[in-house]
């Protein structure tokens, strides 16, 4: 067992991305995540190049959820626990352990909803689109891919699926191919979406066989943009702006979108169609920010008669 149970980190992640492509059908860029939080955990547990998986113990798995408190939301850190319970049943299946260490996966309290969603008010969001770069060919890319998502709430791995064919330049609608709901979606391509698409593809998009509008301009020049380049290009503007963001990443233009439609009168529904959200339950958060329509109505407190 001992020989077994030793493994290079990189053979142990493989092997473990492996089986959650084959077991549960999960996609690469959630295979990429739970591979990227095991790493983490590994390296916290062992710092040899060759880990003996017999060596995890409850109280590395207890540290290591502990040290992340703080560092990310609870909501990360619940995905991480799961991610653990995974990868700890995983190895009981490899036969690398036998015993059940996913039960010393201390759970973490997330109450979905319980917060409001963070998101950039009108005067930051203004200055964050003011600012945005359009002196390169790269740059050109990510204006227009920041504006597919705050102008209509692109997911990044929605932003980077879309291929020329998917624009509809003489009805002016954009058609998303998939979205979480299973379905596809038409959305309006809006005058500065439109404006910046062009601007790219005339401009700014390298010469290439791909079908794909947002291509790299650095290594591996012309192939598909990846959602972490989306979410890089987010990051630099938002810190190119000098915007101080509750949050960074494509979401914080996702939520940001969202609340100023509810503010400006849209339906839940409208919102969840736009976002491309799978029930009306992920909408309801926004709710919260419609503070206007709650304290109409809102009960007053009852006088107490004595």
């Amino acid at each position: 067992m001992e020989a077994k149970s030793r493994r290079s980190v990189d053979e142990l992640v493989e092997a473990f991305e492996e089986h959650l492509r084959r077991t549960r059908g999960a996609h690469p860029s959630i295979s990429r995540k739970d591979v990227y939080y095991v790493r983490l955990f590994i390296k916290y547990a062992s710092d040899e190049d060759l880990v003996d998986v017999t060596g995890f113990a409850a109280q590395d798995v207890i540290g290591f959820i502990t040290s992340l408190v703080g560092r990310y939301q609870p909501a990360t850190i619940k995905g991480v626990s799961t991610t653990l319970r995974r990868f700890f049943r995983f190895l009981r299946a490899e036969g690398l352990r036998d015993d059940h260490l996913d039960d010393a996966v201390p759970g973490v309290v997330h109450r979905r909803g319980a917060g409001l969603p963070r998101h950039l008010d009108a005067r930051q969001l203004e200055r964050f689109i003011a600012g945005l770069d359009r002196s390169s060919p790269r740059s050109l890319r990510d204006h227009a891919m920041i504006l597919c998502i705050a102008r209509l709430g692109l997911r990044a791995s929605e932003v980077v699926r879309l291929c020329l064919e998917d624009i509809d330049w003489r009805a002016a609608v954009l058609n998303v191919p998939t979205r979480k709901t299973g379905h596809g979606a038409l959305l309006p391509l809006v005058t500065d979406v439109g404006e910046a698409i062009v601007e790219y593809i005339e401009k700014g998009r390298p010469t290439t066989r791909s079908r794909n509008l947002f291509v790299l301009h650095g290594r591996r020049v012309g192939e598909p943009a990846s959602p972490q380049v989306v979410s890089d290009a987010v990051t630099a503007a938002l810190n190119k702006a000098g915007v101080e963001a509750p949050i960074r990443g494509p979401n914080l233009l996702r939520h940001t979108l969202a609340t100023r439609l509810i503010r400006g009168g849209a339906s839940l529904k409208e919102i969840a169609d736009l976002l491309g959200h799978r029930c009306l339950e992920t909408t309801q958060i926004y709710a919260k920010l419609d503070l206007e329509s709650l304290r109409e109505v809102a009960l007053p407190w009852p006088e107490v008669v004595s």
